[in-house]
């Protein structure tokens, strides 16, 4: 099951279960779009791997599939790739 994580790990801006801006890696690392279309253009910072839509949790689900609350942020962002 994806964690779903609440932030972009570039910018720290809030990414809830339901937001249609955030992308994952196939690890999961999370970011948004504005961060992709500036900076990543598709390319995990991270492993490499490519960025793709992350899906959406429907709010029937997430009593009992909560969303996560580990917060990641790159201390300096993220660098061009």
């Amino acid at each position: 099951m994806l964690e779903l994580r609440p932030q972009c790990e570039c910018c720290g801006g809030h990414l809830p279960p339901d937001s249609p801006d955030a992308l994952v890696c196939s690890f999961e690392c999370t970011f948004c779009t504005s961060c992709n279309a500036g900076h990543l253009h598709g390319v995990c910072p991270n492993c490499g791997g490519n960025l793709v839509e992350r899906p959406t949790r429907a709010a029937k689900w997430l009593a009992e599939n909560p969303a996560s609350t580990l917060r990641i942020v790159k201390e300096a962002g993220c660098a061009s790739t």
